[in-house]
């Protein structure tokens, strides 16, 4: 991303960039980016395609015209599936793309070994967007809250995170309600964030989870009873009980290994703080709890599916077992 700042703040741009990955909010920001900083309103030399099926022929004419009364024509296309298939014919046109013209490539998944992509990675400029780490989430946080004229602790930026979870879409909706929410004050509390922040489902099942660790009944059937009130289906929670389950055994193995977090972090696909948390959770489950209770819960769907017993009362069954 620090190539891409340079390339507009320069006015010295690739013909060809791919930017790819899970982090809708950065792929979205770029785009705009490229968009406001080559067109500036001037849609006459700016091109938008989206999803399969795109006339190739009308894209590399478009492409291969050039611009009109400006220094650059842009094209942006999303979603394309080019970087998923072999595509002979578009990986030679993007190897001698006119410098006039700049290509913009947003998708979500690509196949490294494609053709395209790799011609992308040799001609132009390709950026991986994935879910971004612990600390670059916090920066984020600390820099837009001050952006707006206000301070927030480093304890406040983790009950954001541990509400919200680390999808940069849903924490800019949260600051938003969180800024106008104390609009007229110079900074956001911890109060302030358990008043307005909309919870995720899956930090209410992760709280769910430490209750069944503290052996806490009572607040895992409320968290329970909130989700049923947020037309959230059983079958839905359940798996997402079994999946943490799933979470924990998979850490308390790597830590048995003697692993150390960061690696735990990186094989099991999770932040650095959810490491700690769930290593924090395994403090009453030992593995072969976990395991029995991960083949209950598979009994439980089982018996679901075959009219044996209500799906509600499943959940609420594995709850009462496991407290």
């Amino acid at each position: 991303m620090k190539k891409i700042n340079e390339d507009i703040k320069n006015n010295t741009y690739k013909t060809v960039y791919l930017l790819y990955g899970e982090e809708e909010y950065l792929k979205k920001q770029y785009k705009n980016k490229f968009i406001e900083a080559i067109c500036a309103g001037d849609t006459m030399n700016y091109s938008y395609y989206e999803g399969k099926g795109i006339d190739l022929k009308e894209l590399m004419n478009t492409a291969n015209t050039f611009p009109f009364f400006a220094e650059r024509r842009l094209l942006v296309i999303e979603n394309s599936g080019f970087f998923k298939s072999s595509n002979d014919e578009l990986a030679e046109f993007l190897s001698n793309v006119i410098d006039t013209t700049c290509i913009v490539f947003i998708e979500n998944e690509v196949d490294k070994r494609n053709k395209v992509f790799k011609t992308v990675s040799t001609n132009g400029y390709v950026c991986e967007m994935g879910i971004q780490n612990q600390a670059t989430l916090e920066s984020w946080i600390a820099a837009t809250v001050k952006k707006n004229g206000k301070t927030i602790s480093k304890s406040a930026i983790m009950r954001i995170l541990d509400a919200v979870g680390t999808d940069m879409v849903n924490i800019s909706t949260e600051l938003d309600k969180l800024l106008g929410y104390t609009y007229g004050r110079d900074s956001i509390e911890l109060s302030d964030i358990d008043a307005v922040c909309s919870v995720s489902i899956n930090a209410k099942v992760f709280d769910m989870v430490d209750a069944l660790s503290a052996h806490n009944r009572q607040r895992a059937v409320e968290i329970y009873k909130d989700l049923i009130a947020l037309k959230e289906p059983p079958m839905r929670i359940l798996f997402m009980i079994m999946r943490q389950f799933n979470i924990m055994l998979m850490v308390s193995e790597l830590k048995d290994k003697g692993t150390d977090y960061k690696d735990i972090a990186s094989k099991a696909g999770l932040q650095p703080f959810i490491v700690t948390k769930v290593i924090k959770q395994l403090g009453n489950f030992d593995k072969k709890t976990l395991k029995e209770a991960m083949d209950y819960g598979l009994q439980l769907e089982e018996d679901f599916k075959n009219g044996r017993i209500a799906e509600s009362v499943a959940v609420e069954m594995l709850l009462i077992k496991y407290s």
